[in-house]
């Protein structure tokens, strides 16, 4: 029995998001209240086969070792990875297992055209026969339970044949981000298109879990949604942005702002603590997205945007922490 038979309905997981959902990303948000499942970025299976057996490159240099790095308190934690190769699935869930993972995911719904012209990601959705494959490549290289994360079609909803294909497959469990290819998010998220996806997995194979994606604000939206559609738990993304506590049930404009910006500056810490070190400049779309909504956000950002290390950023934070004091 695996960590997903475990878990109560409904339930609430982090979306895997490049440079976002980090090990630093993960810490603060496991200290705020946890999600019932973490997920790490999503990881190259070619570059991680390419980097460590073709080059030979040492774990602690190896940029995509440190996308799998985690911490205790980040269980259960589930590795998001991607390919399109069979063979390369089959060595990244074994690594992935070696490494003390709880889960695999697969990746087959990023619309990134880089990732699409390696025939992975969403290009998946156009050849269920290869999806399958891969799934079934994954659930053979370990006892690891094995996970989808995809869309509701390319170009158009279609439903019936590809989320037929992945049930046939038995992944442990499905996530579904309510937008095809097409759409990327420039449109609201369809959550009726859910009920139908229920629908078909209660026919096809009710023992995979469904989990909902796509502009789901907070836990109360959650709740609601999933009531509404009867799928098992939400994935949330966006939310997270500028709220680690969402988890915990508190929404954005719940918290303090000394609070947050002393959140900020834990996650500013704890970001230059990645080996090998990630470019700082990532760490602008946090800056963002904590401090925005209030009366002189705009001064603040700015000046926070400046700092080149977390400890500019700290003598920002307590000048104006001190400023509304």
């Amino acid at each position: 029995m695996s960590f997903w038979n475990k878990l109560s309905k409904p339930f609430f997981v982090m979306a895997p998001m490049a440079d976002v959902t980090d090990v630093a990303f993960r810490a603060l948000v496991a200290t705020r209240g946890k999600p019932d499942v973490f997920w790490t970025e999503f990881v190259s299976a070619d570059g991680l086969y390419h980097t460590r057996e073709i080059q030979k490159m040492p774990d602690t240099e190896n940029p995509l070792m440190r996308d799998l790095a985690f911490e205790e308190s980040q269980r259960p934690i589930v590795a998001q990875i991607f390919s399109s190769k069979p063979e390369m699935i089959t060595y990244a869930t074994k690594l992935v297992d070696e490494l003390g993972f709880d889960g695999i995911d697969l990746n087959m719904g990023c619309p990134d055209r880089s990732i699409e012209k390696q025939y992975a990601g969403a290009a998946l959705v156009k050849n269920p026969a290869l999806a399958v494959e891969l799934i079934r490549a994954a659930q053979e290289a370990s006892s690891l339970p094995v996970s989808v994360k995809t869309r509701i079609g390319y170009n158009k909803e279609s439903l019936d044949e590809w989320l037929t294909a992945l049930l046939e497959a038995n992944p442990a469990a499905i996530s579904l981000h309510l937008r095809t290819r097409k759409e990327m998010s420039l449109v609201p998220a369809d959550w009726e298109l859910m009920k139908k996806a229920v629908a078909i997995r209660n026919k096809i194979n009710p023992n995979v879990l469904l989990i909902g994606n796509g502009d789901v604000r907070n836990l109360e939206d959650g709740r609601a949604k999933v009531a509404e559609s009867g799928c098992d738990g939400m994935m949330l993304g966006r939310a997270m942005f500028g709220n680690p506590w969402v988890f915990a049930g508190r929404k954005n404009n719940e918290t303090p702002l000394a609070e947050k910006l002393a959140a900020l500056l834990e996650l500013a810490y704890g970001f230059e603590k990645i080996s090998p070190p990630k470019n700082f400049a990532i760490l602008k779309k946090h800056i963002k997205a904590f401090v925005s909504g209030f009366s002189g956000a705009a001064d603040l950002r700015a000046r926070l945007m400046q700092a080149e290390n977390a400890n500019e950023i700290e003598k920002v934070v307590l000048d104006t922490i001190n400023s509304y004091s």
